[in-house]
């Protein structure tokens, strides 16, 4: 296999021309492999024209449509980088990513290219384009990638702080790939995959990937909607597919149905699986379902191989190394810890990123003697197999005892009138810090806040359970489908204000 995505595309090309590449489910377009190289090639041509030269940087603000997956290997083809930007960005987040990538030009859709228009002269950025204000162009020059060149600066979700800029080789795209081909899932030609997330996050590229390293054929939804989601698994055939944040607790509360086990999926990979309703989402669709763990900096990491699944059902095991990739439980000084303790988790291995973009120093923060540090709390048992336990920025200190938040969250979300929920840390001066619960209720319940206290103290032990209760119509998310506690933060969730305090038995 090709350690590049422009080798990738043309090994496609020739093995697999007349097979469908690309299905967008929104406007039915199909483009065969042959027709995304022919496609990619003319992109290419027209970003030269242009003036997209190597190592130029190029903002891409666009839905899920053609033009974004066949603009980022277009830019791969000249040796440019693509600058995903977030389509829920405005003013001043968008403008944060565009002038810190120091992007030279950006393409957006419609709906966006006025908003990046305005954003642009405090910008480095000199043209913003739509597709199809693109000049025509000649064939490109010719170029020769190698793996270790960058393809994207890719900015995180942002849950703590500004979202910095993971810069990414091509041998991040062709490992995550390339490992889910010769490992599990043994992803191939025969295999209908789908993606629901938006494509300025890392999933519907590294499916491209896949797809393209597999001949497999990439369902594109335009996004993820709950309750049509398992239809289009029907309708196309799908046999494999990953989501991740809150889509699997989100599936499960749709309305049960004759159809459910009506499809062909042989395998369903997930991130952050709920352990409570591990066992529910397999006997309810047929199909089992396996942890994977990754990161915008590092790419695929961990995963749930067949031979530990059925013992690890419902317990929170990420399972295995995935090829190319070494783990080790670290404590605070990087020193490895005894086998069942907790420890920070941390990885290393080919095709990783190679930094932040213009930040050494939180670069060097992630990195220790080689090792990417993930800021995961997690413990290895006798038999290699790795659990997650929290984040290390996701724990809560109180009177000396620590509180992973997750764990919170997650006792909350057994109860049916809880939809989901959210657990900060809210400073305090007796205590160091208390636990506070922010709730989205499920539609036709309710429920008070003494009552859902007490349902945590069946749960948990009694310095987790929340001192502090606010009932929220919804949370922000992140583009992985995880709640953004950095805005929650931001907003002053972390307060006491407006919420109920437990103690003083009041609404403050």
């Amino acid at each position: 296999m090709s350690d590049d995505l422009v080798g990738l595309l043309r090994h496609a090309a020739t093995a697999w021309p007349d097979k469908d590449a690309l299905v967008f489910d929104a406007t039915g377009e199909r483009l065969t492999f042959a027709d995304v190289a022919d496609r990619v090639e003319t992109l290419a041509g027209s970003l030269h024209a242009l003036g997209v030269r190597r190592s130029d940087r190029v903002a891409v603000m666009l839905d899920n449509r053609p033009e974004f997956p066949l603009l980022w290997l277009a830019l791969a083809r000249l040796g440019a980088v693509l600058v995903p930007v977030n389509t829920n960005y405005r003013e001043l987040d968008g403008e944060h990513v565009l002038a810190h990538s120091g992007a030279r030009f950006a393409v957006a859709g419609e709906q966006f290219a006025e908003l990046l228009r305005t954003i642009a002269p405090k910008t480095s950025v000199e043209r913003v384009l739509t597709p199809a204000e693109l000049p025509e162009g000649s064939e490109p020059p010719p170029y020769e990638p190698a793996p270790e060149l960058p393809t994207n600066i890719q900015y995180t979700s942002g849950t703590t702080g500004a979202p910095k800029g993971c810069v990414l080789p091509h041998s991040y795209w062709t490992t995550l790939a390339g490992g889910l081909v010769s490992h599990f899932p043994n992803i191939g030609a025969d295999d209908m995959i789908l993606t629901a997330q938006p494509f300025h996050y890392i999933d519907p590229q590294w499916n491209v990937a896949l797809g393209l390293a597999s001949g497999a054929t990439l369902v594109v939804l335009d996004r993820f909607h709950p309750s049509t989601f398992w239809e289009k698994v029907r309708e196309y055939g799908v046999t494999w597919f990953y989501c991740l944040g809150l889509m699997p607790t989100l599936l499960l509360r749709m309305p049960p149905s004759d159809a459910d086990r009506h499809h062909k999926v042989r395998a369903v990979s997930a991130s952050a699986i709920p352990k409570n309703l591990h066992a529910d989402l397999e006997r309810r669709w047929g199909a089992p379902w396996f942890e994977a763990f990754g990161m915008t900096e590092t790419g695929g990491d961990i995963r749930m191989y067949p031979g530990d699944h059925d013992d690890t059902v419902g317990t929170g095991c990420l399972g295995r190394p995935a090829p190319c990739r070494e783990v080790m439980i670290a404590d605070d000084l990087g020193r490895p810890v005894p086998r069942g303790q907790d420890g920070e988790l941390l990885v290393r291995g080919v095709g990783l990123m190679h930094g932040y973009h213009d930040d050494p120093e939180a670069t060097a923060a992630a990195f220790r003697g080689g090792w990417f540090r993930t800021g995961d709390i997690a413990r290895m048992d006798e038999q290699g197999l790795v659990y997650y336990v929290g984040r290390t920025k996701d724990m809560i200190r109180r009177s000396g005892e620590n509180i992973v938040a997750d764990e919170v969250e997650r006792a909350l979300a057994l109860h049916p009138a809880v939809r989901t929920a959210a657990v900060l840390g809210v400073r305090d001066d007796l205590r160091g810090e208390e636990v506070k619960a922010l709730v989205v209720l499920t539609e036709g319940h309710d429920i008070t806040p003494d009552e859902l206290a007490e349902h945590c103290g069946t749960k948990l032990a009694y310095f987790k359970v929340p001192r502090y209760w606010a009932f929220v119509d919804s949370l922000p998310l992140t583009a992985s489908e995880r709640i953004a506690k950095g805005e929650l933060r931001k907003a002053g969730a972390d307060t006491p204000e407006g919420s109920y305090d437990r103690v003083e038995q009041r609404w403050r």
